[in-house]
C-alpha cells in the first residue's frame, strides 16, 4: 500500500515538474534548497542535489536562464532548447522526489508524470511567447518571462510547502490550456 508520504512526494514531483515547464533550473534550485535545509528527503541516489556546490551551480544557472529570457530573439531560441530540457528536468525532479516505490514505478512516474507535465507546460509557454512575438512584434515579450518566472517560483514554493495545492493548480493549468486550445480551434474552423 502507498503511504501518505509517498503520495505527497508524488505531488511534490508533479508540482516541481510543472514549474520546470516555465523555468528549467528554478525548480531544481528550489528542490536543492529544500533538500539542503531538510525540508524534503530525496531519493537516496539524488541526495547530491542538496549539496552546497549543487546549490551554487543551480543558482548561477537559474539567474542566467532568467536574464536570457529578457533578451529579444534569444528568448525564442531558448524556447527551442528548453522543451527537451524541461522534459529532462521534469523527469529528474519527479524521480528525485518519489520514494518508497519500486525503481520501475519511480521511472514510470518520472517519465510520464514528471516529463509529461513539464513538456505540456513548456509547450504552453512556447505558444504564449510565439503569440506575443507575432501580435506585438516582440514588444510585449518582457511581460511573458516575468510571468513565467513568477509562476515557476510560485509553483516551486507551493510544491515544496503545500504539494496538494500545487497539484490542484497543475490540473487547473491543464484545464486552462485545454480551454484555450478549444477556443482557438473553434476560431480557426470558422
Amino acid at each position: 500500500m502507498i503511504s501518505a508520504q509517498t503520495i505527497l512526494s508524488i505531488f511534490l514531483g508533479i508540482g516541481l515538474a510543472s514549474a520546470c515547464g516555465f523555468r528549467v533550473f528554478l525548480p531544481l534550485l528550489a528542490l536543492s534548497l529544500a533538500s539542503y535545509f531538510h525540508v524534503w528527503e530525496l531519493n537516496e541516489s539524488w541526495t547530491w542535489i542538496g549539496s552546497f556546490p549543487a546549490i551554487i551551480v543551480l543558482g548561477v544557472a537559474t539567474v542566467l536562464e532568467i536574464i536570457a529570457y529578457y533578451i529579444p530573439f534569444v528568448d525564442n531560441l531558448l524556447d527551442t532548447i528548453a522543451a527537451p530540457l524541461a522534459a529532462i528536468a521534469g523527469t529528474m525532479v519527479m524521480f528525485a522526489t518519489v520514494g518508497d516505490v519500486s525503481p520501475l514505478m519511480s521511472w514510470v512516474l518520472a517519465i510520464i508524470a514528471g516529463g509529461g507535465t513539464a513538456t505540456a507546460m513548456q509547450g504552453m509557454t512556447t505558444m504564449t511567447r510565439l503569440a506575443s512575438t507575432v501580435k506585438t512584434g516582440g514588444l510585449a515579450n518582457p511581460v511573458v518571462p516575468t510571468a513565467e518566472t513568477g509562476t515557476a517560483t510560485a509553483m516551486s514554493a507551493l510544491a515544496i510547502f503545500v504539494p496538494v495545492v500545487a497539484v490542484f493548480l497543475v490540473l487547473l493549468l491543464f484545464a486552462l490550456v485545454y480551454w484555450i486550445y478549444r477556443k482557438f480551434k473553434n476560431l480557426k474552423s470558422k
